[in-house]
């Protein structure tokens, strides 16, 4: 339920609704707004609540929240959220972009790059230190070591670190050097560690599953929201479909349709969702025109000899030639960089 409060309600009154909330057993979430202040009853549905919530003194009206997801919902949250860690914001006007390598190979390529990237407008800094390969016998990352080269890189730069943590037990490690923590398409549904990313307190960057549906990719957020962490953000990677074209199809339409299911901001994959780096650019232009509030982009100095990912990874050249072209697009959609 969404208890909504009148514009004059005093805070006593917020108070009263919210203890009252807690009193029938459910967890009360306050929300305050431009205008008005609402209060998510979040719990098991049970008749007689608008009954028992509406004539509460500073009540304006007492709503269902019909989406599965309530938290992520925009029923629960009209006003966007704005995801901010260090250099990097993504939901505000401005679009954000994180740029890097698909796996830090080395510090001086990772600070390298890092400096090439941000002098080219990003504002955040990705780069695999853990690295989840379908072949077991494809590098696997450097781990903490790629951590700590991915630490001196943000130094050098100011850049926000957005990677990769793959089970639970590495949370506090990946924490303890990253800005925002990585879900990856393969662990969307790894409850375990939503749960324990949402418990970290650092804000998450959750990449849709290869074939979620959009109600599975917003349950996934709300376990995160569930555990007190509203700063997500939702990536669409693209999904595994019949064509061969692409290494994955990326449905620019999931930006406009989570836009209006929820309040939380969509990054859009170029490099995934398209699996080829000459279709990097014009799919990137296409997310921004299609309203995505960021780009994820795969960037290395000398791609054919990436260690992984190289075929859907642009050089620096490309990603200047991108951001330009990307300025213009969003100048037209009433958004900058």
């Amino acid at each position: 339920m969404i208890v909504v409060m009148k514009p004059e309600a005093t805070q006593d009154q917020i108070e009263h609704v919210r203890d009252h909330i807690s009193a029938l057993g459910l967890q009360p979430q306050v929300i305050v707004g431009q205008h008005q202040t609402v209060i998510a009853a979040i719990g098991e549905e049970r008749p007689g609540l608008v009954e028992t919530l509406e004539p509460a003194p500073g009540v304006e009206k007492v709503l269902p929240i019909m989406a599965p997801y309530k938290r992520a919902s925009s029923e629960l949250k009209k006003e966007r959220t704005v995801v901010r860690a260090r250099s990097l914001e993504i939901g505000g006007k401005a679009i954000g972009v994180i740029a890097g390598p698909c796996s830090v190979e080395s510090e001086e390529q990772i600070v390298s790059l890092a400096i090439k990237l941000k002098a080219l407008g990003a504002t955040g800094l990705r780069g695999g230190a853990y690295k989840p390969r379908t072949s077991p016998y494809s590098f696997q990352g450097h781990k903490v070591e790629g951590l700590k080269m991915l630490a001196t890189a943000r130094a050098e730069t100011g850049l926000a670190i957005v990677t990769e943590v793959m089970a639970p037990e590495h949370v506090p490690v990946v924490a303890e050097y990253a800005d925002v923590l990585q879900i990856g398409a393969r662990n969307m549904q790894n409850y375990q560690l939503l749960t324990a990313v949402g418990d970290s307190g650092k804000p998450a960057f959750l990449k849709r599953g290869m074939s979620a549906t959009m109600d599975e990719f917003l349950l996934a957020a709300e376990y995160i929201l569930d555990r007190g962490n509203d700063q997500v953000i939702l990536c669409e990677r693209g999904v595994r479909t019949f064509e061969e074209h692409t290494r994955f199809t990326l449905p620019l339409a999931s930006v406009p349709y989570l836009q209006a299911k929820s309040h939380l901001p969509v990054v859009v994959d170029p490099s995934h969702g398209t699996g080829k780096a000459p279709l990097v650019p014009p799919m990137a232009r296409a997310a921004i025109a299609a309203g995505a509030d960021g780009l994820m982009v795969e960037v290395h100095d000398d791609p054919e000899h990436a260690m992984s990912d190289g075929a859907q990874t642009i050089t620096p050249e490309a990603f200047a030639r991108m951001m330009a072209e990307c300025r213009r697009v969003a100048e037209a959609v009433d958004r900058t960089f």
